[in-house]
């Protein structure tokens, strides 16, 4: 009886990959990926030649019992495009059914594009909610944001490039414009991480191109202040952050996380 590996595989940068995942990779008797030429690449570049087969969204269900099939004369790795497996990606009903035959089911963690940006967005991470991908359709989409409006706990949601600025203009509809992080092209060489409130990331991603995979994160409704700071509050910890160090752009920012005011209003506060 072999056992199913989850073996999370770079979001971008290649040297992410873990050495227990590349033995796993070699030591399987096969690798089901979401997109066999894109792991092809993945294995060429570190050599490695356990046979492959393809498992994703589209055929997942028809190729259930060939893999389970394998996994009785030896162990598979499970992969997609990036990151872990299963978490919105292919993998979930081989989980399910692997588990039934009696299986092992073993991860092998790794990249993950959620938990990379939601640690370097500035919110908090005692606590999230991962939305996975956000409906394409205007009104299920705000739907879904209505039904957690009232959410405490940062929301973590990817979103495709093209849709980034009909998705931010729905969020500060449906949630107020609230902080969030913008995160574009995690570990990869033009990675962007944006953060400051939904009309300021809005305003930001309007004036260029936007390309490249997206994973939103927004402060929960906790995350809101009760009541918007007083001038002088503001000032004197603007004050207190710049002495510290900080940038003023950088210290607006995360100030205004805290505050009620935009970033873009506190840079631009005057000097008493």
């Amino acid at each position: 009886m072999g056992t199913l590996y989850l073996v999370a595989t770079p979001i971008g940068n290649l040297e992410d990959i873990t050495a227990r995942a590349l033995r796993i990779l070699r030591e399987a008797a096969l690798i089901a990926a979401e997109d066999t030429r894109h792991t092809r690449r993945l294995l060429t570049h570190f050599a490695i030649h356990t046979p492959l087969t393809s498992y994703y969204e589209h055929n997942k269900l028809d190729k259930l019992d060939a893999v389970l099939a394998a996994l009785e004369t030896g162990d598979v790795a499970l992969v997609s495009d990036a990151g872990t497996p299963a978490l919105s990606d292919p993998g979930y009903e081989l989980v399910r059914a692997a588990l039934a035959a009696g299986h092992a089911v073993t991860p092998v963690p790794g990249p993950s594009a959620v938990l990379a940006a939601l640690v370097a967005s500035g919110l908090p991470t005692d606590a999230f909610v991962y939305l996975g991908f956000l409906p394409r359709k205007d009104a299920e989409r705000r739907r879904l944001l209505e039904s957690v409006r009232a959410e405490p706990r940062t929301l973590v949601a990817y979103e495709a490039p093209h849709r980034l600025l009909e998705t931010l203009a729905d969020l500060r509809a449906v949630l107020g414009d609230r902080p969030a992080a913008v995160a574009r092209e995690l570990t990869k060489l033009h990675e962007e991480i944006f953060r400051g409130t939904l009309a300021e990331a809005a305003a930001h991603f309007a004036e260029k191109e936007v390309l490249g995979e997206i994973t939103l994160v927004v402060a929960g409704a906790a995350g809101q202040p009760a009541e918007r700071w007083e001038a002088a509050r503001v000032r004197a910890e603007l004050v207190r952050l710049t002495a510290a160090g900080l940038k003023r752009k950088e210290a607006a920012r995360q100030l205004a996380q805290l505050a009620g005011w935009s970033a873009r209003e506190i840079y631009n506060l005057p000097a008493d």
